[in-house]
């Protein structure tokens, strides 16, 4: 289910030492292929990582050693760095590779990570 992915999410954010606007914003996308209908079951843990993936790439927040090291940490999660590059690639085109987000998409998100640690 999803608060056990977005935990998921988190505990893989935490590992790879994302900020938690990262994480935030990598929520919001994930949110975002929700409403779009676009997970099913056979992709939801894909989904997430390539949330987390872009999330990390567009905030700057990742070195290209951390790139690797994030696609390592994923692999953890039951899926092949193969099938993640490729997904990232459609989930950049579901969420009509609007990448950059509005603060107040971001906040509720953020302020609730940081009151959490």
């Amino acid at each position: 289910p999803l608060p056990s992915l977005k935990r998921e999410m988190r505990n893989l954010s935490e590992e790879c030492n994302l900020e938690p606007v990262t994480v935030s914003m990598a929520y919001v996308y994930f949110e975002k292929l929700v409403l779009q209908g676009k997970l099913n079951k056979q992709n939801r843990k894909l989904c997430a990582g390539a949330c987390v993936l872009l999330a990390a790439k567009i905030s700057s927040d990742l070195r290209k050693h951390e790139v690797k090291h994030l696609i390592d940490v994923e692999e953890r999660f039951r899926f092949n760095r193969r099938d993640l590059i490729g997904f990232e690639f459609t989930v950049l085109v579901a969420l009509e590779l609007a990448l950059y987000l509005p603060e107040n998409q971001v906040l509720p998100h953020y302020r609730r990570l940081t009151q959490q640690s």
